[in-house]
């Protein structure tokens, strides 16, 4: 069943784990609220509700209206597929009086839901997700696809992490891509300010460099690495990223720097190219094994 704006990504899973589409209504009241319907039978069915959470302060509701709505019609079980799943930023109390918004977000979904499928959640500080979340979850990995990609339209890639947290990842892609990688070091002095070095910059002389990373956001640390690598004489980079969130102008100014830029379908736009469909399937079926 797919909350606004997942149709695509859940019809692609559906057809995977042999499921039957489910039916909502949602709109707005003229005052801002929302109205929600179930118009599928639900009674002793698992349900898998589909929402990619970026934006996710105008999706919560809903969400949460569905699954109580889902329960109070007999569903067997409630699972979220969240291909993106928003509110790990803030794990730590950084200044006093700071909310930890990462621990109100998963004691909330926690509440309302079974279980949980996500796509790589930017895990800093927390090890794993049932540090915060209550529910069963499963995390999938994109490095598998990402490098799949990277192996069959790069010639002689190298692959370049954003900044030193990155390493651990990206060196996943890399072996998998069969390509040398680097991670630059990142100083961020705000949102939108960041300074990179790029070590070891004569490496990427014969190689085609790559910029991966796990979320694009305001898309200004990708962007001060592609322009560094160009301004010292470097091919323009691709980019390759797991959640293309692009805030604001991040897709123009990236675009004046890049060859080309791919991300995954966690959330829908324009630059997907790596369909994350078959291992979240894979996931969620681990959630619907037929009861004794």
């Amino acid at each position: 069943m797919a909350m606004p704006g997942n149709e695509q990504f859940a019809d692609l899973l559906c057809a995977r784990i042999e499921g039957d589409p489910g039916r909502l209504e949602h709109r707005q009241f003229p005052d801002g609220e929302t109205y929600l319907r179930i118009r599928s039978e639900i009674g002793d069915r698992d349900v898998v509700l589909v929402c990619s959470l970026d934006k996710p302060d105008a999706k919560m509701l809903p969400l949460l209206f569905a699954a109580d709505t889902l329960r109070e019609l007999g569903a067997r079980s409630i699972g979220l597929v969240a291909p993106y799943l928003a509110y790990m930023r803030q794990d730590v109390r950084f200044q006093p009086g700071e909310a930890v918004t990462s621990r109100t977000f998963a004691a909330t979904l926690s509440r309302h839901l079974d279980w949980l499928v996500t796509v790589d959640p930017h895990l800093h500080r927390y090890q794993a997700l049932d540090e915060v979340y209550r529910i069963p979850s499963r995390v999938v990995h994109a490095a598998p696809l990402m490098a799949h990609w990277i192996r069959q339209n790069v010639v002689r890639p190298i692959i370049i992490g954003p900044d030193r947290e990155s390493e651990q990842w990206v060196s996943q892609v890399a072996a998998a891509a069969g390509a040398p990688f680097l991670v630059c070091d990142k100083e961020r002095s705000g949102d939108r300010s960041v300074r990179i070095a790029i070590p070891h910059a004569k490496a990427l002389v014969d190689h085609q460099p790559v910029l991966v990373d796990d979320i694009a956001s305001s898309g200004r640390t990708l962007a001060v690495a592609a322009r560094q690598l160009v301004d010292r004489g470097h091919r323009p980079p691709d980019c390759a990223v797991v959640h293309p969130l692009f805030a604001d102008d991040a897709m123009q100014l990236l675009h004046s720097l890049v060859r080309r830029i791919v991300s995954t379908n966690t959330i829908g736009h324009v630059t997907n190219g790596v369909d994350m469909s078959g291992p979240v399937a894979d996931a969620v079926k681990t959630f619907l094994l037929p009861r004794a």
